[in-house]
């Protein structure tokens, strides 16, 4: 039986503390609603309450006559109704855990009609059986993090989850947990004191919290052909480090090698099929460089490890080329829906919530982080456009609904691929820009003022933010430095790096000493065997390992952020001065701008261009960055949502994490795992126009 799946958009985290939270808080909401409806007096939190007292008058509702009727406040309401949703959902919780696993599948069954068979099932009917050995690699934020070793306020939690699971130190003492999980601000490596390491095994990345599946899913799917431990493998790594420094710190990299040496020779000699997604799509290419070179660099397992040892790579929701919602991410620790969130609450986010300044805080953890470089887009303006192109700018329309059926979408694939043809084209180029006017208007009439020599030849003021709690690298800039970052107006991929120098210099020096976001001129030039390029599609060559097989899997038909409209914050001093201005729009239902977002083509993290470019022109047949002509295909899933709450986060999801669970593409990585090649699989099969746009891009292969 395939594990459950939680409501969509939900979580449900909680703990032995929060339930007695929980009762403790019903029982004084009872005492209080009885205090409010008895007419005699009463205690409510230990003080008594008398007919006239002005207390009372907080719990009547004023009638004809004044505060003549007992009736409850609008707040208490709120609290009543808030504790019987909770309710409710603890009930239904608790019964859908308690009762037999047939009655919630009968149930489904009668309103959605039969089950159809998951994959697992399908194709052990058709046969298929447990083959190739199988390593996992989770992505960014979804491996679960552990405490070794922590200062006196985590006294306790040795070998707990820090992250992952229940995230119940965040809420109970979140000053700690913050300062646990945050890395030394000049190593990029364990504070003095600190040691968080990743969780180990399957479970490590099988869920990322109570019924909220990443790998779980396929990994149920693989074990109903046969696979089991000794045949998965998870390559759990610390994601918050740099890629070599996981190495350095960890020996990450030389435990991968040696679990996939073990799984070879223990197998027949059976080459591994490798399931990177997300981040560690990006992880892995640093692997593939690091295992073949010479140590003590690299793994020194020689020219042909690759060939020898790996059958397949299958990328799942691969950013090789970035993703510009890193960007907005160390700019401003926002994305579109942190940017929603902080525009209907203005300064909430700011502020001291539960002794937790949120966004100081999470840019001051984030920003240890050197992992997050790593998805910086790659490329410049070659790739993302500049101030007046983009290669996918007019190709895709944000308005269009959804279809809720694979099959119907490819039966209307050929009749609608011109569906987008009357969208206003969008350059999506400009990855910042100050104003929805400048993010409009041709590069010809904006006028812009170089930060970097504005700064250079500005006094740099005195600083008025001594006196915030928490320290940010911009209160080092100084207010008018600020300004001068706004005034620039545009930004696109090629500017980008020196905006993230001048605004996250710490962050910048020890990143740029393990990552590269460029495009080789000579990959035979003997710089790019250093560590720093591995990671970089545009910098590096894959492996000579001709009969290797790698495949782009991504979900498509989600409108996914792809630039940005800033605006200055007008906030305290110690607020970050940059938000997204949320009052950006595009003015009509089909437009990509929405909430001071431009969006194309994507997974919802992942947009189309970053994920699908090297499959479709920069790996595809011989070129300079596959030396060897590796075969490369690209399987596309086009996003259709669950029909109905019943389906959960739904088994034609195209979205980043939830396509981990789409039933077409756990067949896929079955298919080949049990020994099919991307050619039996049917070759490319793609919705999007990615092999236009690369079309479009001028790249020396």
């Amino acid at each position: 039986m395939l594990p459950p799946v939680a409501p969509p958009a939900a979580v449900v985290v909680f703990t032995n503390t929060g339930v007695k939270a929980f009762i403790d808080i019903t029982m004084s909401f009872l005492r209080r609603r009885k205090g409010v409806d008895s007419s005699k007096s009463s205690n409510f939190v230990g003080s008594k309450i008398e007919d006239g007292d002005e207390k009372k008058k907080l719990f009547e509702s004023p009638g004809k006559d004044g505060y003549s009727s007992q009736k409850s406040s609008c707040w208490d309401s709120c609290c009543w109704f808030i504790g019987f949703v909770c309710s409710m959902w603890w009930l239904l919780l608790l019964l859908y855990n308690t009762m037999p696993a047939s009655i919630p599948q009968y149930v489904t069954e009668v309103i959605t009609g039969p089950l159809t068979d998951s994959p697992g099932v399908k194709l052990r009917k058709e046969g298929l059986t447990v083959n190739h050995p199988v390593v996992f690699v989770p992505g960014i934020v979804t491996g679960g993090l552990e405490l070794w070793e922590g200062h006196q306020c985590a006294e306790g939690l040795f070998r707990k989850r820090l992250w992952g699971g229940t995230f119940g130190e965040l809420y109970k003492r979140p000053l700690c947990w913050a300062q646990h999980m945050s890395l030394d601000n000049e190593t990029g490596l364990d504070p003095p004191g600190i040691r968080v390491r990743p969780v180990s095994g399957l479970v490590a990345a099988d869920y990322f919290a109570a019924g909220y599946f990443v790998w779980a899913v396929l990994i149920a799917n693989l074990a109903q052909i046969g696979y089991e431990e000794k045949t998965m493998y998870m390559a759990a790594y610390d994601w918050r480090l740099s890629f070599q420094n996981t190495e350095v710190r960890d020996q990450t990299l030389s435990r991968m090698k040696s679990n996939i040496e073990l799984m070879v020779a223990t197998n027949g000699g059976k080459k591994v099929v490798v399931i990177p997604h997300s981040m560690g799509v990006l992880y892995f290419l640093h692997f593939m460089k690091w295992v073949e070179a010479p140590a003590p660099m690299g793994g020194g397992g020689g020219s042909d490890w690759c060939a020898k040892h790996i059958k397949a790579v299958m990328n799942i929701g691969g950013p090789f080329l970035g993703v510009p919602k890193s960007v907005s991410g160390l700019f401003s620790v926002e994305a579109r829906d942190i940017a929603v969130a902080r525009a209907f609450a203005p300064g909430f986010l700011d502020k001291d919530v539960f002794g937790l300044q949120t966004f100081q805080h999470l840019m001051r953890i984030t920003r240890t982080w050197d992992s997050t470089m790593s998805m910086i887009p790659k490329g410049g303006d070659t790739i993302w456009g500049g101030l007046d192109w983009s290669p996918e700018g007019e190709s895709f329309n944000c308005g269009a609904k959804r279809l809720k059926n694979n099959t119907i979408n490819n039966m209307v694939q050929n009749a609608n691929i011109n569906l987008a043809d009357n969208v206003k084209s969008v350059n999506y180029g400009r990855i910042i820009s100050f104003g929805k006017d400048v993010a409009e208007a041709h590069s010809s009439k904006i006028k812009r003022v170089d930060f970097q020599q504005d700064a250079v030849n500005s006094v740099k003021l005195p600083n008025s933010t001594t006196n915030c709690d928490i320290w940010i690298e911009y209160h080092e800039i100084g207010n008018h430095r600020i300004k001068a970052v706004a005034d620039y107006k545009v930004y696109t991929a090629g500017s980008i790096l020196d905006l993230l120098h001048f605004v996250a210099p710490k962050l910048m020096a020890r990143g740029g000493a393990h990552f590269s976001h460029g495009i080789a001129d000579d990959l035979d030039d003997p710089k790019y065997q250093h560590y720093k390029y591995w990671s970089n599609p545009l910098e590096t060559k894959l492996p000579n390992a001709p009969d290797m097989e790698i495949y782009s899997m991504y979900g498509v038909g989600i409108p996914t952020e792809r630039a940005y409209v800033y605006k200055l914050n007008s906030g305290t001093d110690c607020s970050i001065p940059f938000q997204i201005d949320t009052s950006a729009e595009g003015g009509s239902e089909d437009s990509c701008l929405k909430g001071g977002v431009f969006s194309a083509d994507g997974d919802e993290t992942v947009p189309v261009l970053s994920a699908g470019f090297m499959c479709a022109k920069g790996w595809r047949g011989k070129t300079r960055f596959n030396p060897s002509g590796i075969r490369t295909y690209i399987r596309e899933y086009s996003h259709a949502p669950p029909a109905n709450l019943l389906e959960g986060r739904g088994t034609q999801s195209g979205a980043h994490v939830d396509i981990m669970g789409n039933f077409a593409l756990i067949e896929d990585v079955l298919r080949v795992a049990a020994g099919a090649t991307g050619k039996e699989l049917g070759g490319d099969h793609v919705y999007s126009d990615i092999f236009k746009w690369a079309a479009r891009i001028n790249l020396q292969l």
